[in-house]
C-alpha cells in the first residue's frame, strides 16, 4: 500500500462552509484599514464624493486580486502563505503630499508603478538579507508590530479618530461588549465556533449596535450594485523626478514592514519562511504595487491585522485567506455589499481588534522565549528597539520638524522598530567581539547560546 504524504497545515483545504465563515472574518479584520487610506487621500485631495467611492471600490478589487497572489501565488510570485494585502499607511503622506503640490492622482500613480518595479527588482536581494532576521530580532519586530496596533484597536473603541463621540462611554461600552463576547465563544464555545470568534463578536455586537442607533446605512442606498475598475480612469501617469524618490523611501518601508509580517506569520503557521520564499512575497508586493498604480489605488503590503488573526485562531490555512481575497473582489465589484460592510460602527471593530493585536504583540513575547538573555546584549537590543519602535506611536509628532524622507522611515514604528533591531543586533552580536565579551555566535546568530557556551568563550578569554 502507499501511503500518502500528510498535508502541511498551511496547504489544507477547509470545507466550503468554513472557507466562507475564516474568510469573512479575515476580511472583517482589515476592512477599515483598507478603506482608510483612500478615504484619507482621497479627502485630503478635495475629491467628490463619487471619486472617494470609486477610490475604495478599486482599493478593495486590487486589495482582493494582492491577496489571492500573494497566497495561491504563480511562478515566483507570493509566498504562499495566509497573508492578506492591503494599502500600505506608510504612504499615506508622500501621497498626500505629491496629490496636493500639483501632481494630483497622475503623479501618485506614476511614482507608485517605479515602487512597485523597484520593489520586484529588489526582491532578491532582501531575500538574502534574512540570516540577520534571528529569533531575536523577529520576535522584537513581531512584538513591535502588535504594540503599534494597539492604538488602532483603541481608537476603533472609542468612536474612531474624528467622530464627534470619540471617547462616549458608550462607545467603549460596546467595545467592551464585543471583547467579552469574544473571549467568551474563544473559551467556552466548540471548536469551531471559537475559531470563528471574532467573527462571532463582531456579529453579535452589529447586533447590539443597531438599536441603540450606532449604525448608519445611508451609504447602502445610495453605492451603485456594480463597479468596475478601468486603468488609468483618472488620467495617465506622469513621472516626476521628487515624488518618484519619495515613493522609492515608501518601498523600502514597506519591503522591511512585510519582510516582518511573512516571518511573524511563518513563526505562526511552523512554516519557516526562507530567503526564495522571502522574495516571492516580496517580488508579489511588488506586483500588487505596479497593479495599484494602474487600476487607480496605491502601494500594498501584508496586513498586520491579520497576521494577529492567525495566531488568535490557529487556522493556518491559505486557502482561508485566498478566499477573503475572493470576498474583496466581490466587494469591489459590487459597491452596495461594500458599503454593507462599511456600515459597522468602529467600536465593535475595536473590541475585536484588542484581541487580535495584542495576540500579535504576544506571539512575539513567544518567539523571544527562544532567545538567551544571560551572559550577552540581547536584552538591549530589545529593550532599544521597542523603544526607538513605541516612540512615533507615542508621540506622533516627534519627528514633524525632520526630513519627509526621514519622516516616512521613522514615523512608522514597525519600520524603526525594526530597522532598529537588526542594526543593533549586528553590532552585538555580528561584529568582532571586544577582548572580554561574549562571542558573537553565543548571542545572537541563533537567538542566543547557552550558559556553557558563554563560560567557555570567557575561559579562552582568560
Amino acid at each position: 500500500m502507499t501511503t500518502t504524504a500528510p498535508v502541511h497545515p498551511v496547504d489544507e483545504v477547509p470545507p466550503v462552509r468554513q472557507l466562507a465563515a475564516f474568510g469573512l472574518q479575515h476580511v472583517l479584520a482589515m476592512y477599515a484599514g483598507a478603506v482608510a487610506v483612500p478615504l484619507i487621500v482621497g479627502s485630503a485631495m478635495k475629491l467628490s464624493p463619487a471619486d472617494l467611492a470609486y477610490l475604495i471600490t478599486a482599493d478593495l478589487l486590487v486589495c482582493g486580486i494582492a491577496t489571492l497572489i500573494q497566497c495561491i501565488g504563480f511562478w515566483r510570485f507570493g509566498v504562499r502563505l495566509p497573508i492578506m494585502q492591503g494599502c500600505t499607511f506608510a504612504a499615506v503622506s508622500p501621497m498626500v503630499l505629491i496629490g496636493t503640490t500639483g501632481g494630483g492622482l497622475p503623479a501618485i500613480y506614476g511614482s507608485v508603478i517605479v515602487a512597485g518595479l523597484a520593489i520586484m527588482l529588489l526582491a532578491p536581494v532582501f531575500g538574502k538579507l534574512l540570516r540577520f532576521f534571528p529569533p531575536l530580532v523577529t520576535g522584537t519586530v513581531i512584538l513591535i508590530i502588535g504594540l503599534s496596533l494597539l492604538p488602532v484597536a483603541g481608537n476603533w473603541a472609542a468612536g474612531g479618530v474624528g467622530s464627534p463621540d470619540f471617547g462616549e462611554p458608550k462607545n467603549l461600552a460596546l467595545a467592551g461588549f464585543v471583547l467579552l463576547v469574544v473571549l467568551a465563544v474563544q473559551r467556552f464555545a466548540p471548536v469551531f465556533l471559537s475559531r470563528i470568534a471574532v467573527l462571532i463578536g463582531i456579529v453579535v455586537g452589529l447586533a447590539v449596535a443597531v438599536p441603540f442607533g450606532f449604525t448608519d446605512f445611508d451609504g447602502i442606498g445610495d453605492a451603485d450594485w456594480l463597479g468596475i475598475s478601468t486603468p488609468f480612469h483618472f488620467g495617465a501617469p506622469t513621472f516626476e523626478f521628487s515624488a518618484i524618490v519619495s515613493m522609492l523611501v515608501v518601498a523600502l518601508v514597506t519591503m522591511t514592514e512585510t519582510t516582518g509580517d511573512l516571518i511573524a506569520v511563518g513563526e505562526m503557521t511552523d512554516r519557516k519562511v526562507e530567503p526564495r520564499s522571502l522574495a516571492d512575497g516580496l517580488r508579489a508586493d511588488g506586483l500588487s504595487t505596479v497593479l495599484g498604480g494602474v487600476f487607480n489605488t496605491f502601494p500594498y503590503t501584508a496586513y498586520a491585522q491579520n497576521v494577529g488573526l492567525v495566531g488568535m485562531t490557529r487556522v493556518r490555512s491559505r486557502w482561508v485567506v485566498a478566499t477573503a481575497g475572493g470576498i474583496l473582489v466581490l466587494l469591489g465589484l459590487l459597491p452596495k455589499l461594500g458599503a454593507v460592510v462599511a456600515a459597522i460602527p468602529a467600536p465593535v471593530l475595536g473590541g475585536a481588534g484588542l484581541v487580535m493585536f495584542g495576540t500579535v504583540a504576544a506571539s512575539g513575547l513567544r518567539t523571544l522565549a527562544q532567545v538567551d538573555f544571560k551572559g550577552n546584549n540581547n536584552l538591549t537590543v530589545v529593550a532599544v528597539s521597542v523603544a526607538i519602535g513605541m516612540l512615533p506611536v507615542g508621540v506622533p509628532a516627534v519627528y514633524e520638524k525632520f526630513p519627509d524622507w526621514f519622516q516616512t522611515v521613522m514615523n512608522s514604528g514597525i519600520s524603526a522598530g525594526c530597522l532598529t533591531a537588526i542594526v543593533l543586533n549586528l553590532l552585538f552580536n555580528h561584529l568582532p567581539s571586544k577582548a572580554g565579551s561574549v562571542a558573537p555566535e553565543a548571542a545572537g546568530l541563533t537567538g542566543g547560546g547557552t550558559e556553557e557556551t558563554v563560560e567557555k568563550s570567557r575561559e579562552e578569554v582568560v
